[in-house]
């Protein structure tokens, strides 16, 4: 039976990967986004544009009606976030606060609205998109890497909390992803050693699948290109 997945961030670069990943395999997918559509449409899923998961009213009534869409949720993969490069002397508070509320509030909105229903799934599965960089903070990433730390550490405890139930929680840390945007800010750089959105999506399937059952608060370094 395909289980029902939601992909925040669906209609980014890496969301689309990840949202066709799992739709390949036969799954029903619902790509959920601030932006109000997507460059493409998604065979045989639902899209749900112009959501704003930094507020948790949006974020439950996107669950509610994924589960009416699908019966239920077996799979959160929270992609949604930003990214904004820029040192303390020219930035301040402001940028932190835009930080942490794309990165790590959207993820808390959605994964608190998606508890109950993963909780009812045979095996729920909650993948976060963590960072690299939030490892060792590099000049003008100190908002940044802060917010992709906290998700780092939601992850860990939501994994403690839900340790003896059939959810697992997990988190991704790439490098450098080879999208676009990246390419345009950063046109010098060795794009062959840039983290590939494919390749990211196979490590996010691996540990929704139920091969992955034995892994809970792990935090994975995805760091390849090619």
């Amino acid at each position: 039976m395909a289980r029902s997945i939601i992909v925040t961030g669906g209609f980014g670069t890496l969301g689309r990967a990840v949202a066709a990943a799992f739709a390949a395999t036969g799954e029903r997918v619902a790509r959920v986004d601030f932006a109000t559509s997507a460059p493409e449409p998604l065979a045989g899923g639902i899209d749900l544009g112009g959501i704003d998961l930094t507020d948790a009213g949006a974020a439950e009534k996107t669950v509610a009606d994924v589960v009416a869409a699908f019966g239920g949720v077996d799979v959160l993969v929270n992609v949604a976030g930003g990214f904004t490069w820029q040192t303390l002397a020219d930035g301040g508070s402001d940028t932190w606060a835009r930080m942490f509320a794309m990165n790590a509030t959207t993820c808390v909105n959605m994964t608190k609205a998606a508890l109950g229903p993963l909780g009812k799934a045979e095996a729920g599965r909650i993948v976060n998109i963590g960072a690299g960089g939030a490892l060792v903070a590099a000049a003008g990433m100190g908002g940044y890497a802060a917010s992709k730390a906290a998700v780092h550490k939601l992850t860990e405890s939501l994994a403690a909390e839900l340790a003896g139930s059939s959810v697992t929680v997990n988190a991704v840390l790439p490098s450098i992803i080879d999208t676009p945007v990246n390419r345009a800010d950063m046109p010098d750089a060795d794009f062959s050693q840039w983290v590939q959105p494919a390749a990211l999506a196979d490590v996010i399937l691996f540990l929704a699948s139920p091969a992955a059952r034995a892994i809970s608060g792990a935090l994975v370094p995805v760091s390849r290109g090619g």
